[in-house]
């Protein structure tokens, strides 16, 4: 017969299991015999009295005030919740993370014993708060380091902790604040995963991990520098074929209309490029438009201010980006639209001129 327990409950002076039954049977009067996941135990002892260090590490690093506010321990992490009012910075992180493997390093002994309740707070054993106890509790010490009332399981000496490791640090409530932390085998994982990550990031950057942080910076400036110079090079195509445009310009009613694309232009330079029109050409209507990637059509509108009480640029470019499978809109001396179908623009472009002669014949 095997059960595996998945649940311990304390009733009374007597501990009840729940779990479920994964081989044989079971009545009432059979006599069992209970066996620890020993593995799983050991996982859960480390993360357990790492607990207990980083609670005293905290006291020691940010105050006194320091409470715990809730834990988990799990044979894979710990978690810890604790009182205080702000984020901790990156230096006390390190600080902390740093008391703590130094505890682990001395190698310092755990020693539990029962002692009488009013007795163990007075010689300074931290009790939770709020917690009931009864007249006897038991006291796990950890050096002179850390001594806390405790009923759980617990290493024989810090250094079976092997190492401990701070993976996260966040907020969970109005002045309370969490760490997430990996112990022994967890904790070698994940620093070996980080190495791991740092090498093959190194060698993205063709430098070692050494190099890192200066071939990084290096590869941001570069991709800014290429970003200022792709903008520059954009406005200066659309100043530049803004002069062609206006002399292309076609007069509808005494007002001069620009519809045409603006090849390689993105969003920004068809905006600046419309502007100049306007300014150019004094009294128009201008739609300018540009194909950015297969499948994506921007388009840009606008008419001058002596215009727009019979011609309004966001009902113009709402009506050219539904021919191309779009939609758009914006002020009625600018505005801006995009759509999916690049195939149909040449004639979208082609309908404003109706569009405008249809508005001023009104």
């Amino acid at each position: 017969m095997r059960f595996v327990v998945e649940d311990t409950h304390k009733r009374g002076a007597a501990h009840s299991h729940t779990g479920r039954l994964e081989q044989g049977s079971v009545r009432v009067g059979d006599t069992l015999e209970a066996q620890v996941d020993g593995p799983r135990r050991q996982a859960t002892v480390l993360n357990h009295s790492a607990t207990h260090l980083l609670h005293a590490a905290l006291r020691k690093v940010l105050g006194s005030h320091v409470q715990q506010k809730g834990s988990l321990v799990a044979p894979d992490r710990l978690r810890f919740d604790f009182a205080h009012f702000q984020p901790l910075t990156a230096a006390e992180l390190r600080e902390i993370e740093r008391l703590v493997n130094a505890q682990i390093r001395a190698n310092i002994p755990a020693e539990t014993r029962v002692m009488d309740y009013e007795n163990a707070v007075a010689g300074g054993a931290i009790a939770l708060f709020g917690e009931k106890y009864d007249k006897d509790v038991r006291v796990l010490r950890m050096g002179e380091f850390s001594m806390e009332l405790c009923g759980g399981t617990h290493v024989q000496r810090a250094g079976d902790i092997g190492l401990f490791k701070i993976v996260a640090e966040s907020g969970v409530a109005s002045g309370v604040r969490r760490i997430e932390a990996l112990t022994g085998e967890a904790a070698l994982d994940y620093v070996e995963q980080n190495d791991a990550l740092l090498k093959d990031l190194a060698a993205l950057v063709r430098g070692t991990r050494e190099e890192l942080k200066d071939k990084v910076r290096e590869q941001l400036e570069r991709a800014r520098q290429m970003e200022r110079e792709n903008r520059t090079l954009k406005d200066r195509l659309a100043s530049g074929q803004g002069v062609d445009l206006a002399a292309g310009a076609v007069d509808v009613h005494g007002v001069k209309v620009v519809a045409t694309k603006v090849d390689g232009a993105d969003a920004g330079a068809l905006r600046a490029a419309v502007d100049q029109l306007k300014d150019r050409l004094k009294s128009a209507v201008v739609v300018l438009a540009s194909v950015e990637s297969p499948g994506k059509v921007v388009l840009v509108a606008g008419v001058t201010a002596d215009q727009t009480s019979r011609i309004k640029a966001g009902e113009l470019a709402g009506a050219v980006a539904a021919q191309v499978g779009g939609r758009g809109g914006g002020r009625a001396d600018f505005a801006q639209a995009g759509g999916s179908k690049p195939e149909a623009l040449d004639a979208a472009l082609e309908s404003v001129q109706e569009f405008v002669r249809a508005r001023l014949s009104a």
